[in-house]
């Protein structure tokens, strides 16, 4: 029997939040514990209980997460065995797995042996980009807020000179076990919160907790080829973890700036040029911009408003590889405004000349009379 998609699992979107994630996970460990479903069968219960879990160890971590994306279930091969994040072909123990999870969700996180050690959280940051440095790439510096292990008691969060106390409630262990029918319930120590141990002489700088919050300045590199909602990770610079757990990661956002002149599609630029009605119809040159300076654009005779230019190699490179975009340049031709009695005097002659003349001169405006003819002799009038 082939598994089932783990967002499907967890009843999320692909592109939901870790936030989200969680949600899901803990309401669904809520609702297929066994204690909670009188009308299911144990193994029932067991199955779906085990089967979120497995589906939340994966894309509550960032790398599994993208191996999962981007392999499916074999980027993150559960038949591995349990010491590799799986669960060893259906072995697991079902207490065991219930008391990771209900020490997560009531706070706790206390495992059998002494207190657990948390990972810290990531962080994201937005980082807004002007269109040129995410096109040729740069180095910026940002300052995020952040959790940081208390140096002073070195992120045990007791005085310096003291030790935590092992906790006489849970002896270490985080967590206490209740009865509950045919189930023996693990839940978080109400003395230590599941850290198994307790601080009696907190330290004065951190308050006990073992992290302070603290802002750090960070050198990031932008690579070339950059667009909105691309992300660069910066390893270990998120928030550090609780009982000197290793830190989270640092998300940078990407977003783009609009432009005054250039529109971005993938690896092509866009940008609408203006010309007036004197060289759309005779003919000339203008210079145009691009990223990488002004360049000479030939406008031939007769040229309708909205032509599209191509110039070629004067678009991006993408960041993950392939060929240079174009600059496509579309020419906009202007009416003229404010004009003088002379200058209107001028325009009625040239009208004249061309009415008058065999030639045709509005090649639009001709096909498009020519249409209308047709569609009403077609419909008797």
């Amino acid at each position: 029997m082939s598994k089932r998609d783990f967002y499907e699992v967890l009843g999320v979107s692909k592109n939901a939040s870790e936030a989200d994630i969680k949600k899901a996970y803990r309401r669904l460990a809520m609702k297929y514990h066994p204690d909670r479903n009188a009308g299911d069968s144990s193994t029932d219960s067991e199955q779906k209980f085990k089967e979120v879990k497995e589906a939340y160890e994966v894309l509550s971590d960032a790398q599994k997460r993208s191996a999962y994306d981007q392999f499916g279930h074999a980027g993150v091969d559960p038949s591995m065995g349990a010491g590799h994040g799986g669960f060893g072909g259906g072995n697991a123990n079902f207490s065991d797995i219930f008391g990771d999870v209900f020490g997560d969700i009531f706070g706790g996180g206390g495992g059998r042996g002494g207190a657990r050690v948390h990972r810290g959280a990531d962080l994201r940051y937005n980082l807004q980009l002007s269109l040129e440095d995410a096109v040729a790439g740069t180095t910026v510096k940002i300052r995020v807020p952040t959790l940081v292990k208390c140096n002073v008691c070195n992120g045990s969060g007791a005085k310096k000179g003291t030790k935590p106390k092992t906790c006489e409630t849970c002896g270490g262990h985080g967590q206490v076990r209740m009865q509950q029918g045919f189930f023996s319930v693990q839940q978080t120590c109400p003395t230590c919160h599941g850290k198994g141990s307790v601080i009696t002489d907190p330290c004065s700088a951190c308050h006990g907790v073992g992290r302070v919050e603290q802002h750090k300045t960070l050198s990031v590199k932008v690579p070339p080829g950059v667009d909105t909602g691309d992300r660069i990770r910066l390893a270990g610079e998120g928030e550090a973890g609780e009982n000197s757990g290793p830190p989270g990661d640092l998300y940078v956002q990407v977003q783009v700036k609009e432009h005054a002149i250039f529109t971005r599609e993938e690896n092509h630029l866009f940008c609408e040029v203006p010309i007036s009605f004197v060289i759309a119809a005779l003919g000339g040159e203008l210079e145009v911009p691009t990223l990488d300076g002004k360049v000479k654009l030939k406008i031939p005779a007769g040229t309708q408003s909205g032509k599209l230019f191509r110039m070629r190699g004067k678009g991006v490179k993408p960041v993950r590889g392939g060929p240079v975009g174009d600059l496509l340049c579309r020419v906009m031709v202007e009416t003229p405004i404010n004009l003088t009695d002379k200058q209107k005097y001028l325009l009625r002659q040239l009208e004249d000349s061309m009415e008058g003349s065999s030639e045709r001169h509005s090649p639009h405006s001709t096909s498009w009379l020519d249409g209308v003819k047709k569609f009403f002799e077609g419909i008797g009038f």
